[in-house]
């Protein structure tokens, strides 16, 4: 997330690799990582995002992830706050997605998740009095 120059929330929507649909940054647990480092990790390998990530989680989702052998597995996504402070132009994923800032009201309406949808409308007004995002900038 960031505020642009004119005080406007915004959130940072990268396309999946296989279907081409927005979704946040996202990623598996990593063995050894507290999971808002491996949330910083995924934002940087998939967005080229650089920032702070908070430690409280956000908000909850579930999704189907289409394995390779054909198969679903349900996931469920904790989202963790983070303050973008930059994006770099060149990132590991960059050839296979397409990344885009949106207004949380714009972002919800371009999501399949429809817990994720809510979560994001959540956020279109007033997003800094969120408790968990109030928490977060008040610690940054």
């Amino acid at each position: 997330m960031r505020w642009d120059e004119d005080g406007a929330f915004k959130v940072l929507m990268v396309t999946s690799r296989d279907t081409g649909r927005w979704v946040m940054p996202k990623g598996w647990t990593m063995d050894g990582k507290k999971p808002w480092t491996a949330a910083e990790i995924e934002a940087l390998e998939e967005a080229g995002a650089v920032g702070y990530v908070g430690q409280a989680v956000l908000g909850k989702y579930t999704y189907k992830k289409k394995l390779d052998n054909g198969t679903s597995l349900k996931c469920e996504v904790d989202v963790y706050p983070m303050v973008v402070e930059s994006l770099k132009r060149n990132w590991k994923e960059r050839h296979q997605r397409k990344r885009k800032w949106f207004s949380a009201k714009a972002a919800a309406k371009r999501v399949s998740e429809p817990k994720l949808a809510e979560l994001l409308r959540s956020l279109a007004n007033k997003p800094s009095k969120q408790p968990v995002i109030r928490e977060f900038l008040k610690a940054s």
